[in-house]
């Protein structure tokens, strides 16, 4: 007979959530906690450790003497124990006796705060009692639509963008990191920030991809509230923050999450399935409900007690594929016979529908490498629920593109159209991150061809380019004034480049494209659907140029224009949307840029059928450029603005004298329908090329 499940005292509801895998803030009652009993102060610990035959506290506070304190099974596989006496800052561990009898010394795995390396104790931490001072940004946060606003992401490493301390390598705490970046944020006009892991890790030279502590900071660079006031000065300044987030792996460090009570507990136990040898780290067990918790609790915890405004959610391909870069016989097919692993899917399905359910205005990002469909989809649809996805696809076809010399280009100008034939297949975001520019791969200043003026050319051709490109964007730290070394951890970027004109430039060019496109919803109102976006040139492959339109919600364009050969183009002619005069308000070529100066001002389209348009323009196209033109509005005729006139003056005849209710519908029908009739009918409507936007009538 089967037994009916009892429901659980209030007591007990944590534990009971915990094992259903969705205790989604487990953090509160897993760890240290200060607290007082029976009038005592101290702390409560917990910990999960379902092998362990014993388990005690140990720590300053008892001479790390095992047994000492020793804590209480409560019930299956989780242990508590009051310490009187515990005070902030203390510091402690767990000793573990496995089914061995061996003792192991474990950091707590739900700790706020931690030693620094090479120190990797936890410390007792109360992050209760910030006050925040963002309220105004979380309020309009809230009413945003994240999907259709602009998305400009500098991504930086704390330690190495500035130091306080150069010479001995030592960087700014967080709060004080705050201050220093906030101004060249604000003036360079990027949106966000993108910080890579800052939870707790013990080797540098992993950049914080190797996690210990998925709960705190890391101490590196100060306190929890330190990292609380980082994130608070920049929403305060309007500046959003996103993290960089590691739910596919972690290290094999004796006192983290490897073997935690002498068994695989957080990892997989199936070895085909729970290592990845390359790396060197373990993989998490997803079936497991314990960690299924662990993780979705982490990922809210930043979300909800730190305000951060997104997580990207790194090697999300490396979790979906059981074959993932793993030979033959190193692997095995899931139970229908597949190589994708269904606890993964499940998993991350379920953690961006905790997120996204609870916080709908934040952003959950896939660093998803494949071709894996419906990443942005709602796990509702069959999707994995995220809702931005990193174009990785487009990152490597435009990094090889720019890399190739422009002789050669002319053969490769698939690169730069293809990714149009996928752009709205996901929501984007273009990524020219710090991966592509460390491990032999080049600044990506340095990745351009040329001499040295050529290859500021190239960069600021691409940036163009780039900005213009449907999708949201992020470029990593020192790319944007043209660090010509790699990026090396261990310093901070070359900021005395800025002494010379062309680095100068680049960044003035830079802050300028930024701006621009914050204050252009063209180029990013409409940035996941065709109606967005139009080819003009897709297809001048032999002289590297291509030309498209941006257009926002209310169908008001950009004409954007790319040469990518180092040739001065004269009346490069191309079709255009509407009549009129189209002026020229952004020219990577512009001397204040570093450029040859050549620019063209004002054009005015002559009559004559191009490119599917009844009218064209006649351009200089300068070698190695990105223009960006305004587009005039189109121009009704003549009987439409008649009849508009007429539908106008009903309305106001009918608000101004109530009517009978016959003659009032009368009146409505011939307002809706005459204004549409005449556009839908006229004969000097543009043809336009591609799938146009969707008709918007407006009484």
């Amino acid at each position: 007979m089967k037994q009916r499940k009892e429901t659980p005292k209030s007591s007990d509801l944590p534990i009971y959530l915990f094992k259903q895998g969705n205790n989604q803030e487990a953090y509160r009652y897993f760890g240290a906690h200060l607290c007082e009993e029976n009038g005592e102060a101290g702390a409560v610990f917990r910990v999960w450790a379902p092998h362990a035959k014993a388990v005690s506290i140990v720590g300053d506070f008892n001479s790390w003497t095992p047994g000492e304190h020793p804590m209480e099974k409560v019930t299956d596989g989780i242990w508590e124990r009051f310490v009187p006496g515990i005070k902030q800052f203390d510091v402690y561990k767990y000793c573990i006796t496995t089914p061995a009898d061996e003792l192991v010394y474990k950091a707590d795995p739900y700790a706020f705060h931690t030693e620094t390396r090479p120190s990797n104790g936890s410390k007792v931490y109360d992050i209760e009692g910030y006050t925040w001072g963002d309220a105004d940004w979380v309020r309009d946060e809230e009413k945003r639509d994240v999907i259709n606003s602009p998305m400009s992401i500098y991504e930086l490493q704390a330690g190495s963008w500035k130091m306080k301390d150069p010479d001995n390598g030592v960087p700014y705490n967080y709060a004080e990191l705050a201050d220093e970046l906030i101004p060249y944020i604000k003036e360079m006009g990027y949106t966000h920030v993108e910080l890579l892991p800052i939870t707790e890790y013990p080797f540098d030279g992993s950049w914080g991809y190797q996690v210990t502590g998925y709960f705190a900071p890391t101490s590196r660079y100060g306190t929890p509230k330190d990292f609380m006031a980082f994130v608070d000065k920049l929403h305060q300044a309007g500046i959003g923050v996103i993290l960089d987030w590691v739910p596919a792996h972690f290290p094999k460090d004796g006192y983290g999450l490897y073997m935690f009570d002498g068994a695989p507990c957080y990892e997989d136990p199936n070895p085909r399935r729970g290592e990845h040898k390359e790396w060197g780290t373990m993989v998490f067990n997803y079936g497991m409900k314990e960690v299924e918790s662990f993780l979705i609790s982490s990922a809210m915890f930043w979300v909800d007690r730190y305000h951060v405004d997104g997580l990207r959610v790194d090697a999300v391909a490396s979790m979906l594929y059981l074959d993932y870069n793993r030979k033959d016989g190193e692997w095995e097919q899931n139970v229908n016979g597949g190589k994708e692993n269904l606890e993964a899917i499940a998993f991350l399905q379920k953690l961006n529908t905790a997120i996204l359910g609870r916080y709908p205005h934040k952003m959950m990002i896939a660093e998803e490498s494949t071709a894996w469909p419906l990443v942005t989809k709602p796990a509702s649809d069959g999707g994995l629920g995220f809702n931005f996805k990193w174009n990785m696809g487009w990152m490597n076809d435009m990094l090889s593109y720019m890399k190739t010399d422009p002789l050669f280009r002319a053969g490769n100008h698939g690169k730069v159209t293809f990714s149009f034939f996928y752009a709205f297949s996901e929501n984007f975001v273009l990524p020219i991150s710090h991966d592509e520019v460390v491990h032999g791969k080049c600044s990506l200043l340095n990745k351009m061809p040329g001499d040295y003026e050529e290859k500021f050319s190239n960069l600021r051709t691409f940036f163009g380019y780039m900005m213009a490109h449907p999708g949201k964007k992020l470029l990593f730290m020192g790319q944007d004034f043209g660090q010509f070394i790699e990026w090396d951890e261990k310093k901070p970027l070359d900021w005395m480049l800025l002494g010379y004109d062309k680095h100068r430039e680049l960044q003035s060019y830079v802050r300028d494209l930024n701006h621009f496109y914050r204050d252009t919803p063209a180029l990013w109102q409409v940035d996941y659907s065709w109606e967005g976006f139009q080819w003009i040139v897709p297809d001048d492959s032999k002289q590297s140029v291509i030309a498209f339109l941006r257009r926002d919600a209310a169908g008001k364009m950009v004409l954007v224009v790319c040469n990518f050969n180092p040739v001065l183009r004269k009346e490069y002619q191309m079709g255009v949307p509407n009549p009129g005069s189209y002026k020229e308000i952004l020219n990577s070529d512009d001397k204040k840029y570093g450029g040859s100066g050549v620019t063209n001002g004002t054009v005015k389209a002559k009559k004559g059928p191009m490119h599917g348009f009844d009218q064209h323009i006649s351009l200089t196209l300068p070698p190695l450029s990105t223009l960006y033109l305004s587009v005039p509005a189109a121009r009704k005729p003549r009987a439409a603005k008649a009849e508009d006139k007429a539908a106008d003056k009903a309305v106001d005849k009918a608000v101004e004298k109530p009517a009978k209710p016959a003659a009032k519908k009368t009146a409505k029908t011939t307002a809706k329908t005459a204004a549409p009739a005449a556009d839908a009918g006229s004969e000097a409507a543009p043809k336009r090329r591609g799938r146009p936007p969707k008709a918007k009538t407006t009484v």
